[in-house]
């Protein structure tokens, strides 16, 4: 019997294959490894075939969060997806290179434009890994070290081994990077306001999106969250006609911050500074948004953040780093002097 999957039959050759697991895979979940090798297949199918012991590492059954080791042999079944469906599911990624701020043989910094996700998944094909790999398909090793919101733009870590990987996403962990993005807010930022240390709770609406709140002190579904906050600039910016409250004539106060994270949780900046009174411009889910739609005709066309600094040891090396990325056209015309 032949099974089907997108109207198309298995390869008669289907058959067991064993893969080796080298240095750049080392320490690399199990499931994590069978998705990279296995194109084009249903995530759900590559948890079942392990679920049910078909996938086996070194002849013994496994789960999906083993972490294969250098010199590992990995069994896989014959695979139920026909060649056309995984070229089709390869084709639909072009790829696409981003500009470079820093790149060697252990990692790659790129300036991430607004716009454009730094994965697939929630409902966006494919993003900037999927892109990059595509564009490189010489490369046997691309993977983000940490994320970036889809509208926001900046600096952003790809490792280009795995060692590289797991040294540069330890640093993160344990806050020894520097990361300070660039903010535009609404109103006149307390100049004695500094750090916010207000816990987080992620959460998903009815519609399935993912949101972020702030919680009280003690709550138990609160993760801790810090942020430090820098005024560097303010700023009126002109509207094209008056909000109430924004200030006298058509224009409104605003604040350029320089805002350093001590965590990454999902949407920190954001929803920290809007839960302050001072949500950033541009924002659609956590902004003001009769303000943003002013502004909108004023000329910014996105949400204000911008991932402008990043310090790291680098990992091969133990030298530290320091990068830089200038704020974009689109949002350099309301920084005013920065």
């Amino acid at each position: 019997m032949k099974h089907i999957i997108g109207g198309d039959p298995v390869p008669a050759s289907a058959q067991v294959k064993w893969l080796d697991v080298d240095e750049d895979s080392a320490g690399q979940r199990l499931d994590n490894f069978l998705i990279r090798h296995l194109k084009g297949v249903p995530k759900t199918h590559v948890y079942r075939i392990i679920r049910s012991g078909e996938v086996r590492v070194n002849k013994g059954r496994a789960q999906a969060d083993t972490r294969v080791a250098a010199g590992d042999k990995v069994r896989l079944p014959p695979v139920r997806i026909s060649e056309r469906v995984a070229e089709k599911a390869e084709a639909v990624v072009p790829g696409r290179e981003f500009p470079v701020l820093f790149e060697d043989e252990h990692l790659m910094a790129i300036d991430k434009p607004a716009g454009v996700a730094v994965h697939g998944g929630s409902g966006v094909s494919f993003g900037v890994i999927e892109q990059l790999r595509r564009a490189r398909p010489a490369a046997r090793f691309l993977e983000l070290v940490h994320r970036l919101d889809r509208e926001t733009s900046g600096i952003l870590l790809i490792a280009k081994k795995r060692s590289a990987l797991t040294n540069l996403q330890d640093q993160f962990r344990e806050r020894e990077t520097g990361k300070t993005y660039l903010a535009l807010v609404a109103g006149d930022w307390p100049a004695n306001k500094k750090v916010i240390d207000v816990p987080l709770h992620k959460y998903l609406q009815a519609d399935g999106e993912r949101r972020v709140k702030v919680v009280a002190q003690g709550d138990p579904d609160g993760m801790r969250s810090i942020t430090l906050v820098k005024v560097a600039q303010r700023i009126r910016l002109p509207l094209p006609r008056a909000g109430e409250g924004r200030g006298e004539g058509d224009s409104c106060a605003a604040s350029l911050l320089e805002v350093t994270i001590k965590t990454g949780r999902t949407h920190q900046i954001r929803v920290h500074l809007s839960s302050q009174g001072f949500p950033i411009l541009g924002d659609d889910k956590y902004g003001d948004f009769e303000l943003n739609k002013a502004l909108q005709k004023a000329g910014l066309k996105r949400m204000f953040l911008h991932a402008w600094k990043l310090t790291f040891t680098h990992p091969a090396t133990g030298e530290p780093v320091s990068l830089s990325s200038p704020l974009p056209p689109g949002l350099a015309g309301f920084a005013g002097d920065h």
